[in-house]
């Protein structure tokens, strides 16, 4: 089993790669210090487990776990926190157990045995929790990731089987669906288009373009955006409360 160690305390994962270690058929492949950093530990090492701490800088524990359950394959995930109070929000980022600090020995078997059933594919998971929206987008590339600042994110236009982001620095590809995100960030983003959405305060202007069309004019466009039929009436009314 490999495993990732997520914690921004060093004796935390100290301890914890103490404890792995007299257990048999688990390796440690990586340490973090922070959600992001887990995240790209993931992308590179393709661990079995994450063991994650909640309370970090910047991207949390919960955050993260929300990311690792859209990686393929899918970590398991076992939550290690200091404080009980997050055990149903961890449970909702479909975490596989959450060990209170300090972890014993015989709690730290008992998840890794559950996960070793979670590999096995005897409990099937679904897809992340409905808790609080993510602050980054997570693009995954060639054995790494770019994240995406969410509040940098001009556009969400869905292509085949993906949605490209068009942010401040550019473009990338994520493999979500354009309505989860509608879902997850619906007060950000406004649809406008059966396969595009747009941040709220990017819309600058509605106008008629030459053939009849309704087109969306963004702050940080080159060009403007097309506003389906369907869509121009509640998109006008949304600009009139911006």
């Amino acid at each position: 089993m490999r495993i990732v160690i997520a914690d921004d305390e060093p004796l935390a994962r100290s301890r914890l790669r103490e404890l792995l270690d007299s257990q048999d058929g688990v390796e440690v492949v990586a340490e973090a210090d922070d959600g992001r950093a887990a995240l790209h530990a993931c992308a590179e090492h393709h661990p079995d487990l994450v063991l994650l701490d909640i309370a970090m800088p910047g991207i949390d524990g919960l955050e993260a776990a929300r990311h690792l359950a859209a990686f393929e394959p899918r970590p398991a995930v076992v939550f290690c926190t200091a404080f009980d109070a997050h055990a149903l929000s961890a449970f909702d980022a479909q975490a596989i157990d959450y060990l209170v600090k300090p972890v014993r020995p015989e709690r730290l078997a008992a998840a890794l045995e559950r996960v070793r059933t979670f590999a096995a594919g005897r409990e099937h998971a679904g897809s992340a929790g409905h808790g609080k929206s993510r602050t980054h987008l997570c693009a995954r590339m060639r054995g790494s990731l770019r994240l995406i600042p969410v509040e940098d994110v001009h556009y969400l236009q869905a292509e085949e089987k993906y949605v490209v982001v068009h942010h401040a620095r550019g473009e990338d590809l994520i493999e979500e669906s354009l309505k989860s995100l509608e879902e997850e960030f619906g007060d950000r983003f406004v649809r406008i288009h059966r396969n595009c959405l747009v941040a709220r305060h990017e819309i600058v202007e509605l106008k008629r373009a030459g053939d009849g069309h309704v087109q969306a004019v963004l702050r940080h466009g080159s060009q403007p955006l097309e506003v389906s039929r369907r869509c121009v009436s509640h998109l006008r009314e949304t600009i009139k409360h911006l």
